[in-house]
């Protein structure tokens, strides 16, 4: 029997600029096999949320017996720090609401797709207070996850990178702030507290270069960070679930996989 996602708002009075409510849903798994969950932030270049690369995921997820929530952040023409504020305050709504839902509050896991990937990197390894944070108790939680899953994410600063996605860096700072962007490039600020990371790419991917992926885990590699990383040699960008590619797809199984040997299922 499936259980009907349950659409929450993540502030009753959201701070900051606000022309859309960030809500974040709860997918529950109707057979639970684990007390770990996964928050999901879905991919869209910082103007927009892919429901695939949400709702899509949550349901592989609950296949599995694991409870997901999936985030609608604020994008652009909303700036940074809002789209980092909104992420934070997901996993510590999931935490503080913990016993509600029957999750261990050590045990989530910051899920994120291309844009969306960056954001759930984004909140692993960006550490300095932002605005408008410690308005309430369920800010007294901790923000950072227990652990990162990155679907062909964006990562590299475009400040003298071929390889960056520019479009997501200007819709995430705006164009006049793109000197900040290192500040917020998830490769140049990984540090041994950094979350252990599972990664996807396809060397194929012409949108978000593969060079991302290689970059971000030799990075955490670098600062003794656990790092599990598949690259498929065809497909193209913002497959999701990839139903479309069997080679691709084993990337869920590959994942399910990985929460098991990292203890979390």
């Amino acid at each position: 029997m499936k259980i009907k996602p349950l659409k929450m708002p993540l502030w009753d009075k959201p701070p900051g600029k606000c022309e859309e409510i960030p809500q974040i849903t709860y997918y529950g798994a109707a057979l639970k096999r684990t007390d770990a969950a996964v928050v999901i932030f879905p991919g869209g270049g910082y103007g927009g949320r892919s429901s695939h690369e949400g709702e899509g995921y949550a349901e592989f997820l609950n296949a599995d017996g694991i409870d997901a929530f999936v985030v609608d952040y604020r994008v652009s023409p909303h700036r940074f720090p809002l789209e980092l504020l909104d992420a934070r305050r997901a996993v510590r709504f999931v935490r503080h609401n913990a016993e509600r839902f029957g999750i261990d509050r050590e045990k989530i896991i910051a899920m994120g797709s291309s844009a969306g990937g960056h954001l759930a990197a984004m909140l692993c390894t960006y550490k300095k207070p932002v605005n408008f944070e410690g308005a309430d108790r369920i800010d007294a939680q901790e923000f950072l996850p227990n652990a990162q899953a990155l679907c062909y994410p964006v990562i590299c600063s475009p400040s003298g990178d071929k390889v960056a996605h520019v479009g997501s860096y200007e819709n995430l700072l705006g164009s006049e702030n793109m000197s900040f962007a290192d500040n917020v490039s998830p490769e140049k600020n990984v540090r041994p507290s950094t979350p252990a990371a599972f990664i996807w790419h396809t060397s194929e991917d012409a949108a978000v270069s593969v060079i991302n992926s290689y970059r971000y885990a030799s990075a955490l590699k670098e600062n003794g960070v656990a790092v599990e990383m598949h690259i498929f040699p065809f497909g193209r960008h913002g497959l999701g679930a990839a139903p479309d590619f069997p080679h691709v797809a084993q990337w869920t199984g590959l994942m399910i996989n990985w929460m098991a040997y990292m203890k979390f299922m």
